[in-house]
């Protein structure tokens, strides 16, 4: 069965892991991989108005925009600033139940209530995150989270495999 029909049907989790994992082990050029992803988890995710990557820039301290799916999003984001900077600084998902109430949140998309953001590791080094926002306040828990963890897991795992072009 397609992606998307399953999906249209109401996917399970583990549905969602496995067309992650398809995905990710299928296509050895990043950009496109993270592209689907990005695009299966906006199709999977309900009540969410943006998701994608940023990608660390080696040898930086700043985070530019990757594959994503939503309203035109900040372009470069340096590390330690707002929800993006702060996952990227600490090496830990945050899940953030009001932005409004974030200590120097940054405003990409104003219609933004909650967020979370997951880092992606190859190995042991930090190579970028992946950011949902939603409009609703506290739409991220255990499940999404889950899934989110997942899916970074296995991009850094197959990080250096995949082809920059």
């Amino acid at each position: 069965m397609e992606f998307e029909n399953m999906l249209q049907q109401g996917a399970t989790i583990d549905d969602v892991k496995m067309f992650a994992r398809s995905i990710i082990e299928g296509e050895r050029n990043r950009i496109a991989t993270l592209a689907n992803i990005s695009a299966l988890l906006n199709q999977y995710l309900s009540q969410i108005n943006w998701v994608g990557f940023y990608l660390l820039i080696p040898g930086t301290d700043s985070l530019v925009l990757g594959p994503f799916q939503g309203l035109v999003a900040c372009t470069r984001i340096a590390v330690g600033q707002g929800v993006v900077g702060q996952c990227a600084k600490l090496h830990q998902t945050i899940v953030v139940p009001n932005v409004l109430e974030f200590p120097g949140h940054i405003a990409c998309d104003s219609q933004s209530r909650s967020e979370i953001v997951v880092p992606i590791h190859s190995g042991q080094q930090m190579v970028g995150v992946l950011d949902v926002d939603s409009p609703e306040f506290d739409r991220f828990h255990e499940p999404e989270q889950e899934v989110l963890e997942t899916v970074a897991q296995l991009l850094g795992e197959n990080w250096t495999q995949m082809t920059q072009n």
